[in-house]
């Protein structure tokens, strides 16, 4: 059993990742920046972007997962600040984090956000978490992390899994003849590296085979 704390325990992943962790025997300690908006978590108040919250909550963690996002201020000042806090924060364990889809690359070297025609209105969030990972590039090499990073597609809400998944060992774009992808499948993907430590200091994607 390992202890988990998991920032951004109330959103649409992070909700799944807690219900996952405690399904296979983890101690999760849901950080909130409000707990008393969902009050079936019963989790802790904290805010991921607060250095000294950060050092608070997750000593003697064996595993942080930061599934956190802010819609109220811009996502680079956000994402910027949140894995700031991480780094500095962090005393032991390791780090996953939450990425997005559109940071993985259909070709070496070539991300999604760098096509011509990437869509404007994505590229708000795609830039917070690219920033996001540049930052963690260039973290101290004792500090364990990893970017689970879902397909580029609307992620389904159901709860569903659709069983088996195909995990790449860097920033591939993987294809797969399932075009769906579930929140759960995402949690599901998260807990198992917990489970199995098999990635370090890397983005990751996830697919549904």
């Amino acid at each position: 059993m390992s202890r988990i704390v998991l920032f951004g325990a109330g959103g649409r992943a992070g909700r799944q990742i807690w219900q996952q962790g405690r399904s296979r025997g983890h101690d999760v300690v849901a950080v909130l920046r409000n707990p008393a908006t969902h009050p079936e978590i019963g989790g802790v108040s904290g805010d991921v972007t607060n250095v000294a919250d950060v050092r608070r909550l997750t000593a003697g963690a064996d595993v942080v997962i930061n599934a956190s996002a802010r819609i109220d201020i811009s996502p680079d000042q956000f994402f910027a600040a949140s894995t700031r806090a991480l780094i500095e924060g962090l005393q032991a364990g390791r780090l996953l984090v939450i990425g997005i889809g559109t940071t993985l690359e259909p070709t070496p070297g070539i991300r999604l956000m760098d096509i011509p025609d990437f869509p404007y209105e994505a590229k708000p969030f795609t830039v917070g978490h690219a920033l996001e990972l540049e930052l963690l590039q260039q973290s101290p090499g004792e500090l364990d992390w990893v970017v689970i990073t879902p397909p580029p597609v609307v992620l389904a809400e159901h709860a569903e899994t659709g069983g088996a998944l195909l995990v790449s060992a860097g920033p591939e774009l993987l294809v797969s003849s399932d075009p769906t992808f579930t929140y759960t499948d995402l949690a599901v993907a998260t807990v198992d590296e917990i489970d199995n430590a098999t990635h370090h200091r890397t983005q990751i994607a996830v697919i549904r085979r």
